[in-house]
């Protein structure tokens, strides 16, 4: 019986030696899961911030072309008002002188 007692302990410390073997290897895997967890949480925030980039920078270039295209416009517009003015001033000119023609 006695034996069979040292067999008992001998079986517990095996068991327990290779609880700790365990224990200190996923301890050993920690730092470098955490490395691979960081790197990959550094990647996500680089992905997402270089899209928020584009984002922006695709944003004001619309809003410059937008800019553009609207003074362009608004100098168009200027220019032809400018024109039917002078026009405008003939045209008064030329009925004037046909009306008093016709009387």
């Amino acid at each position: 019986m006695n034996e069979n007692r040292i067999q008992q302990v001998i079986e517990v410390e095996r068991q327990a030696q290779e609880i700790h073997e365990k224990a200190v290897r996923e301890a050993q895997q920690l730092p470098v899961q955490a490395e691979q967890e960081a790197q990959a949480l550094i990647e996500q925030a680089r992905a997402k911030a270089q899209e928020d980039a584009r984002a922006l920078i695709a944003k004001a270039q619309a809003e410059e072309e937008t800019s553009r295209i609207l003074s362009t416009a608004e100098q168009k517009n200027r220019e032809s008002e400018a024109l039917a003015m002078s026009n405008f001033d003939r045209a008064v000119a030329f009925v004037l002188e046909r009306i008093i023609k016709k009387e």
